[in-house]
């Protein structure tokens, strides 16, 4: 039961729904059933973070996910609408592959992906993942590699050459 492309504009943040699971505890009258949402949210300008909200309805999962991810906001380095060079971000099972791209390529990228890529306002990018397909691990990978980014002047200036 996962809802790909849910999204909701909060002023300039963007808010995706990247997955809803369905948790069933057996009590003595049945089943009792939780939900989780694992939500991604973005300024479509370089911010860009996760969140992972648990409640027995759906709705106010999400809005715990989305409260989640507003703690741990990640600044991305950015080159035009694409990224500055490949990068590979894992965790787990998860490997992203992420190459840039020329202008007009588009976002090619498999859901859970696609969500942080768009969220964090890259338009042009090639991914690729390996390993799990578990949904939170590649989010968490995509993050991942886009937090590794440095621009030539970033790299430069920590290195103390010019280039």
């Amino acid at each position: 039961m996962s809802s790909e492309n849910r999204e909701r504009d909060r002023g300039e943040w963007t808010e995706s729904v990247v997955a809803i699971r369905r948790c069933a505890a057996v009590v003595k009258g049945g089943r009792r059933f939780s939900f989780n949402a694992l939500v991604v949210v973005g300024n479509g300008r370089g911010q860009v973070a996760w969140g992972y909200g648990k409640a027995n309805e759906v709705p106010p999962a999400v809005e715990k996910g989305v409260k989640d991810a507003h703690k741990q906001m990640k600044r991305i380095n950015l080159k035009g609408g694409t990224i500055p060079h490949r990068i590979i971000g894992r965790f787990g099972a998860a490997r992203v592959v992420m190459l840039p791209a020329s202008p007009g390529t588009g976002v090619i990228a498999g859901g859970a992906v696609r969500a942080v890529v768009q969220a964090a306002g890259i338009t042009d990018i090639l991914t690729k993942s390996f390993g799990s397909t578990n949904k939170l691990n590649l989010v968490k990978a995509a993050i991942d590699a886009l937090t590794q980014l440095r621009t030539k002047d970033e790299v430069a200036r920590l290195r103390g050459v010019s280039l």
